[in-house]
């Protein structure tokens, strides 16, 4: 069988949802660095894997996928007897909970926390001004849907159920970089429910090889 081949930085919070995803369902893959600071992500052939030049893009054999959360659902899919297979659910119940919690990732949780990541972890790395105002809009945000996730999570262990699935893995990139980057980790660790999620999600084996592959240890001479 050939090697899947995801394209893109692993810092990015995109290509590490797909990395953890392709780590969680043991399926091997190639991850082929994009150097978006010279613009490799708009170059032509990066264009026929991705036409929108963004990370990441994704190629198994003769099929190319792009949008982090469709490549996970067809890796989910497309693996479904390998590594975690109750990852995108065993059946359809459990599929429509998982399905409605990434949707809650990705409308309601991903814009304040991508706007937060960006503003507060990036963009100093880039020298570039923060904007208080989307910050301050930001976490505002932010914080009504941890509410709503605190509530959840009070009766069930994972967002889906009890059972770690896509919805959670999900959350990881965002979060990895709130949490241990900037000073609003306390938006996550004040709630006890959320907290106690972060704290398991976020030590499950596959989080931390990504991690891992974000913070590569230097090597010894």
């Amino acid at each position: 069988m050939a090697t899947v081949k995801v394209y893109g930085p692993p810092m990015s919070t995109a290509v590490s949802r797909v990395l953890a995803c392709l780590l969680e369902k043991e399926v091997e893959f190639q991850l082929i660095n994009v150097d978006m600071s010279k613009g490799e992500h708009k170059k032509p052939d990066f264009l026929k894997l991705q036409p929108f030049g963004q990370v990441p893009a994704f190629q198994d054999e003769n099929t190319t996928v792009f949008e982090s959360r469709a490549i996970c659902r067809y890796v989910s899919d497309k693996y479904a007897d390998k590594g975690n297979k109750g990852l995108f659910g065993k059946n359809l119940l459990e599929r429509a909970s998982i399905e409605q919690w990434l949707e809650a990732e990705g409308q309601s949780f991903n814009p304040p926390s991508s706007a937060l990541v960006f503003q507060l972890a990036f963009a100093p790395r880039m020298k570039l001004k923060q904007d208080q105002g989307v910050i301050e809009q930001s976490e505002a945000k932010l914080v009504k849907v941890l509410d709503v996730y605190e509530k959840r999570l009070e009766e069930s262990r994972f967002l889906a159920g009890e059972e770690f699935t896509l919805a959670d893995l999900s959350h990881l990139p965002n979060t990895q970089y709130l949490v241990k980057v900037t000073d609003r980790g306390g938006l996550f660790t004040s709630r006890k429910n959320v907290n106690r999620w972060w704290e398991e999600i976020s030590s499950r084996p596959s989080w931390k090889k990504v991690v891992e592959m974000q913070n590569p240890k230097p090597s010894k001479v």
